[in-house]
């Protein structure tokens, strides 16, 4: 796994509002493997809190939080287009 990979699936473990299943479909890993992840690469600290605020949270897992949760972007995130974010009217 290369680092830029590494730092996604931290980064996608780490929101609220993305689901474990999410994170499957990207990159193929299952939730205990981003665990384990989670547990290699942050501190210890804070590896705790993350797994403290994680567990039994329904927006991380898409069983209990619903069809809605098919997609993978909150509705108010910005649409990124070429790099550049657009601008809300």
């Amino acid at each position: 796994m290369e680092s830029f990979e590494k730092d996604r699936i931290i980064e996608m473990a780490w929101e609220d509002r993305t689901p474990f299943e999410a994170i499957k479909n990207q990159f193929g890993i299952p939730e205990e493997e981003v665990i384990k992840l989670m547990r290699n690469e942050l501190k210890i600290s804070s590896f705790k809190l993350w797994r403290k605020r994680v567990t039994g949270r329904k927006t991380k897992h898409q069983k209990k939080y619903g069809a809605e949760s098919e997609r993978f972007k909150c509705n108010l995130q910005r649409s990124i287009t070429l790099n550049k974010i657009s601008k809300r009217k």
